[in-house]
C-alpha cells in the first residue's frame, strides 16, 4: 500500500494546542501586585523573551521554501513580515498621532492596565542581564532585593517633580529595588503609569525636554529603601545619579535612581547621561552609577514595551 493511500487509523492524534497568552503563561494570582510578591527571600522564575525566527544574523529575510508545505506558505509569510513590523515598531518607539492610529491607540489604551494585569516577574524579573551596560562596556548583573506595594505617587518623588508630574495624573506607581553583583550599589526603578491621554504625556514629554527636567537636581525621583536588604540605607541623601523618560506612546514615565549601598551621603547629584559621558570625573560617573541607573532603566523599559506590543503579536495575518 502506498503512503498516500494509509487508512486514517494510522494518523496520529494531535492534541488541540491551547490558545496562547501574550507573554507565554497566563498571570499566576500569587504574583500579583497586590499580593506583596517579590519579597526578599522568596524566588521567582527569570522570564525571557524569545527571538523571532525567519530572519539570520544580519537581519535578513530566509526563504521558507523547504521549511513549510506549501499550503502554509502564505501564513508564515504573514507571521514573518507581522513580527518584523513589530519589533521596528518597538525599536523605533511608535508614533500615537501619524493619523493612522487605530492600533496605536489600542497599544497605547492597554498599556494603562499593565500595571495590575502583568504578574511582578514580568516587569521586574528577579534578575536582569546588563550585557555591555557598565562603563567601557562591562557586563552588568543586577538583583533584585526588594519590590514595593503597588501605589499612589504622595512620597516617591520630590516636590517639585511631583508638581511637574501633576498635569497627567497617577493611577498607580510601582517599584523595584536591585542591587549589582557585588551589592556595592543599590538602584530603584519605578513606572508610573499616568491618567493621561496621547497629547498629554507627548506634551509633557516636551516640557521635560524644552526644560530640561530631568537635569534639575531639585527634581529627582526618591528610593525604595526596603528594610532588612542592602538598600536599608538607600534615602534622599544618598542619592548619586538618575534618568527619566515620559513615554508618548504609553501612559507611563519610567525612572530610576541610583546609588551606593554603604549609606554614604552624595552633595551634588549627577543625572546619568552627564555621569555616563566620557571625560567625566564625579564619583558617581567614576563609580558607574550613571550607568547603573540607565542601564537598568532601558530594559525596564524594554521589558514594559514588550508587553504593550504582546497582544498584537495575537492579531491574525
Amino acid at each position: 500500500m502506498r503512503p498516500d493511500t494509509a487508512p486514517a487509523a494510522d494518523v496520529p492524534h494531535r492534541p488541540a494546542v491551547p490558545p496562547r497568552h501574550p507573554f507565554g503563561v497566563a498571570p499566576d494570582p500569587s504574583m500579583s501586585w497586590s499580593d506583596g510578591a517579590g519579597t526578599p527571600g522568596q524566588e521567582r522564575p527569570v522570564v525571557t523573551f524569545g527571538e523571532p525566527e525567519g530572519y539570520d544574523e544580519r537581519g535578513r529575510g530566509l526563504s521558507l521554501a523547504g521549511r513549510v508545505a506549501p499550503r502554509t506558505a502564505a501564513a508564515a509569510a504573514c507571521m514573518v513580515l507581522g513580527l518584523g513590523l513589530i519589533g521596528g515598531a518597538v525599536t523605533g518607539g511608535w508614533l500615537v498621532d501619524d493619523g493612522g492610529g487605530a492600533g496605536a491607540a489600542t497599544s497605547f489604551s492597554s498599556a494603562a492596565g499593565l500595571w495590575h494585569n502583568v504578574p511582578v516577574d514580568e516587569l521586574f524579573p528577579p534578575t536582569v542581564q546588563g550585557i555591555g551596560a557598565g562603563p567601557g562596556g562591562a557586563d552588568r548583573t543586577w538583583t533584585r532585593i526588594a519590590v514595593a506595594p503597588a501605589t499612589d505617587c504622595a512620597d516617591a518623588f520630590d516636590p517639585l517633580l511631583r508638581k511637574a508630574l501633576a498635569p497627567v495624573g497617577c493611577r498607580r506607581l510601582i517599584r523595584a529595588t536591585y542591587t549589582d553583583a557585588t551589592q556595592s550599589y543599590v538602584t530603584t526603578v519605578g513606572l508610573l503609569f499616568t491618567n493621561a491621554d496621547p497629547a498629554g504625556m507627548t506634551a509633557l514629554a516636551k516640557r521635560f525636554a524644552t526644560e530640561r527636567l530631568d537635569r534639575r537636581t531639585d527634581l529627582l525621583p526618591r528610593p525604595y529603601a526596603a528594610k532588612g536588604t542592602a538598600a536599608e540605607r538607600f534615602g534622599p541623601r544618598q542619592r548619586a545619579s538618575w534618568t527619566i523618560s515620559v513615554l508618548t506612546d504609553a501612559p507611563v514615565v519610567a525612572y530610576a535612581v541610583s546609588g551606593w549601598a554603604d549609606g554614604r551621603t552624595v552633595d551634588a547629584p549627577q543625572p546619568a547621561a552627564d555621569a555616563e559621558a566620557s571625560g567625566a570625573t564625579t564619583a558617581a560617573a567614576q563609580a558607574g552609577l550613571g550607568n547603573e541607573a540607565q542601564g537598568l532603566a532601558d530594559r525596564i523599559e524594554r521589558r514594559l514595551r514588550h508587553g504593550i506590543a504582546g497582544p498584537a503579536t495575537e492579531k491574525p495575518s
